[in-house]
């Protein structure tokens, strides 16, 4: 069978989903829309703190990620102006031949809230057990939101294209290992890729 290439719609979405192409789960059929996987927070959650600027390319001055935990309400409270980092309930697996583009919903837009993963996912992460995917959650009201881990916070738009040569959990530095990883390796990759 000749798999089409482009946007992934809700039947190609359950498709990929029968045949392991994609991985998804805690999947319940309410979470596929038209044309995107909804992911929701999950209940572990970081904020960045830096007491100094930062050097992308060196790693001793780079933010540390200080948890930031549900409270006695069942909420993880963003401040303004906060970026947090939170993994996604969903543990998400892409074929070789899907890529992920990651967005916030308009209806957090709507809150004055950012909800973004560098937005796109490369072939071949997460496979084959799936990998949560960080989200970077930046308020920016001047009073404190509320987040409820479980709350659909994101969508997972899908395309489908040829088969890549390097799957991205073979590539140096990738983030797709089975345990959620929010550190940033921006100064490794850097290293790796000069010599």
């Amino acid at each position: 069978m000749m798999l089409r290439r482009g946007l992934l719609v809700d039947r190609d979405i359950r498709a990929a989903l029968r045949s392991g192409e994609l991985m998804v789960s805690d999947l319940d059929d309410e979470m596929v829309r038209p044309a995107a996987v909804s992911l929701r927070m999950g209940d572990e959650a970081y904020v960045l703190s830096s007491q100094t600027d930062v050097d992308a390319l060196d790693p001793a001055t780079y933010p540390k990620a200080m948890p930031r935990l549900v409270d006695n309400r069942g909420v993880v409270v963003l401040r303004p102006g906060e970026v947090m980092l939170a993994r996604t309930r969903e543990r998400i697996g892409l074929g070789e031949r899907l890529a992920g583009l990651v967005d916030g919903t308009s209806d957090w837009a709507r809150l004055g809230v950012s909800v973004v993963l560098a937005h796109q996912v490369s072939p071949g992460y997460g496979m084959p057990d799936g990998s949560p995917l960080t989200l970077e959650i930046v308020s920016r009201l001047s009073h404190d939101v509320l987040l409820r881990p479980g709350t659909r916070i994101a969508n997972l738009m899908l395309l489908r294209g040829r088969r890549v040569r390097q799957s991205y959990r073979d590539m140096p530095a990738n983030h797709s290992q089975p345990e959620w990883s929010f550190e940033s390796r921006l100064g490794e990759a850097e290293a790796l890729r000069s010599g």
